[in-house]
């Protein structure tokens, strides 16, 4: 593994504790609107807003509702850490090595993220979010994005994400991928990272 110059991080799942409270909002959403499809919850990890909404919801009038439901939901949900996460990024900082949160989440979210935890953003050089890019995980948009922000060539860089959509924006992107094994058991994303860990004090 190279050493790591600059770190780019997702957000759900890998700095936030939130992965769970998502999956029952999107139960709470598909036994409303039914898709039809299988665990949609866990289907969906790691898109954006924009793409569940028109991959899966056709009715104009739906997807009015839905963004609704989960812009209020997001207001109001309590933002955790995962226990070693921000101690990480310190230690980063500490060490001058620049880091970026690459997150599908919304300038909405974020902002609800920041009045809950004011000091959040300056933890990090630079933040990334799905209104920023044209092509959501996993297309590589994002981290190639993030490593330009921070100022490191994205061979570098090491990813963290939880998603399988994430895990493989990460490795077409090029950097060092570091899958935790928070959202999906190990086995289902050991294949898919340079190093899967349990939480950040394994590093």
């Amino acid at each position: 593994m190279k050493e790591i110059k600059g770190a780019l991080f997702d957000l759900d799942g890998v700095l936030l504790d939130s992965e769970g409270i998502y999956t029952q909002f999107w139960n709470a959403v598909e036994e409303k609107y039914p898709t039809g499809i299988p665990d949609f919850a866990h289907v969906i990890k790691g898109s954006n807003l924009f793409e569940i909404l028109h991959d899966h919801y056709p009715s104009e009038t739906i997807r009015q509702q839905v963004t609704e439901m989960l812009l209020g939901f997001q207001r109001t949900m309590k933002y955790e850490f995962f226990d070693g996460a921000m101690e990480y990024v310190a230690r980063l900082n500490q060490a001058g090595i620049p880091a970026c949160v690459v997150t599908s989440s919304d300038n909405d979210k974020m902002a609800s993220l920041a009045r809950q935890h004011p000091d959040f953003k300056s933890h990090f050089r630079a933040i990334v979010t799905g209104d920023m890019v044209r092509h959501a995980k996993p297309d590589p948009e994002c981290f190639l994005l993030g490593a330009q922000l921070i100022g490191v060539d994205i061979h570098d860089c090491w990813v963290f994400e939880d998603s399988l959509k994430g895990l493989a924006a990460g490795r077409a992107s090029g950097a060092t991928v570091i899958g935790l094994a928070t959202t999906l058991p190990r086995e289902t994303i050991q294949d898919k990272a340079d190093l899967v860990i349990d939480s950040f004090y394994s590093l």
